[in-house]
């Protein structure tokens, strides 16, 4: 179709790009989504959040069935782990989701282009043309604006390739039996969450962190209690350590690490390379363009338009944005809105939600203790434990908190910090509170539904001000 000229082109269908997809069908927009993989959904959808979060479940699932006596549940000792089956009911969800995202995409008129999507230089008379490889041949596209949502890929430790010993996010999930020991470089989400899993499953599990704790971007309370639990759980920690050398063995790998200077040497089966994601702007033609960019990642203002006119972008390559699928997702409609002339607003990065789906999960959003009091915040906190909480007893899981961080003056709610179970839809009221720029007080006279996890965030609020109920 030579003479298409499409409203807008977005490369990449991860969330990002396809959040971007459908709002843009749903406002009319003549619109292409470029995929460079036979399937839409990108790493979250493939290789990521659903997947893993399939094999979490599952882990739990067995966790509840160890403890299943004090359910009052006799009988299962002869459980056994079908590995396969974990792994097919894994691929289901996945294979659901992406047939769903086809359908969607049909919904909303949206046209899906295969092919390697890259921009070939600036606008000439408003109109970008896009260069797009698919099966050995190039072809070209025109369109008024353009959404760069090409997302990343796990960094390696240099001079190291990911293969059937030394994995990374993709390959850990393509393993045909749970390993029998599993080093784990790095305790990032990423990092505690596959501890997590295999922990469950009865791997021998080691963490080796660079800075000093577990998840160093939550709060440290939250750190702390991470820790505490993993170590009852059996996984082990080292932190402030640093990875000198990682060698193949007969029987798997085995790593030299440091530790307040002295040198340490563990062997396993598998290690798992967690220490962050590159953005992927390389070969897209940036360079190209008016774009700037730093470390790799795409300067952006709040409305995700680069320094190229009609050039926007989205996701994990966006510089100074946390690399969340929620996160791209809603820049995405930031991004759609903008060019669509709708009512719009920009992302407020202290409204974010962060979670990590370890067991006790973990749900964050705004400013830790530590950054509200660097902030000159006259700060006071709440805290309350979910073994005060009766619902947390009812379902056997006592442990973790909901932490509050406030301010004196007039009650703002700076931050939510929670560990525990169902941490990662607990933390939707907190989100929405801050939003609506709720203070502790509104959250003390919301009437919670008793017994739930949730009252627990009644009891947080209140304990701000040494009035919680339950403890």
């Amino acid at each position: 179709m030579p003479d298409t000229i499409y409203d807008v082109a977005i490369i990449g269908s991860g969330p990002a790009g396809y959040t971007a997809a459908i709002r843009a069908g749903q406002y009319g927009l003549k619109t292409a989504l470029i995929e460079k993989d036979p399937y839409l959904g990108g790493t979250c959808l493939h290789v990521g959040c659903i997947p893993t979060k399939a094999l979490l479940f599952n882990a739990e699932l067995w966790d509840h069935l160890k403890e299943a006596k004090e359910f009052g549940i006799d009988g299962i000792d002869a459980r056994k782990l079908n590995w396969g089956a974990v792994q097919d009911r894994k691929s289901k969800i996945v294979t659901k989701h992406a047939k769903g995202l086809e359908f969607l995409m049909r919904k909303n008129k949206v046209e899906t282009l295969k092919g390697y999507g890259k921009l070939t230089g600036p606008a000439q008379n408003g109109i970008h043309t896009v260069e797009l490889k698919a099966d050995g041949k190039t072809s070209q596209i025109k369109a008024r604006n353009v959404i760069l949502s090409t997302g990343s890929e796990a960094r390696m430790i240099p001079g190291l390739e990911p293969g059937d010993r030394v994995l990374t996010n993709i390959e850990i999930l393509k393993m045909g039996a749970v390993p029998k020991s599993l080093v784990i470089v790095g305790a990032g989400a990423v990092g505690v969450e596959f501890a997590s899993i295999f922990r469950s499953f009865d791997c021998d599990v080691t963490i080796i962190e660079m800075l000093p704790r577990m998840v160093p971007l939550e709060d440290e309370e939250v750190s702390k209690e991470l820790a505490r639990v993993y170590r009852k759980r059996g996984i082990n920690f080292h932190g402030s350590a640093k990875v000198d050398k990682v060698e193949k063995t007969k029987t798997g790998v085995s790593v030299t690490f440091t530790v307040d200077g002295k040198q340490q040497k563990l062997e396993a089966e598998k290690i798992l390379i967690s220490i962050g994601r590159k953005p992927n702007t390389e070969n897209i033609g940036l360079e190209k363009t008016k774009i700037q960019s730093e470390r790799g990642f795409v300067k952006t203002n709040e409305w995700m338009q680069t320094a190229e006119p009609g050039v926007y972008a989205i996701g994990d390559i966006v510089l100074g944005t946390p690399q969340l699928a929620h996160v791209g997702g809603m820049e995405g409609i930031v991004a759609v809105s903008k060019i669509a002339g709708k009512e719009n607003r920009p992302i407020n990065l202290l409204r974010v939600p962060n979670v990590t789906y370890c067991h006790p999960e973990i749900g964050s959003v705004g400013l830790t203790e530590a950054k509200a009091r660097e902030l000159g915040h006259n700060v006071k906190v709440g805290k309350f434990p979910f073994t005060a909480n009766s619902r947390a007893s009812i379902v056997g899981a006592h442990e973790g908190f909901i932490k509050i961080v406030s301010d004196v003056k007039y009650g703002e709610i700076l931050g939510v910090h929670i560990i525990g179970p169902q941490a990662s839809e607990l933390i939707a009221e907190a989100v929405t509170a801050m939003e609506l720029e709720a203070t502790v007080e509104d959250l003390m006279w919301t009437i919670h539904a008793h017994p739930t996890l949730a009252e627990a965030m009644l009891d947080a609020s209140n304990s701000v001000y040494g009035l919680a109920i339950n403890m």
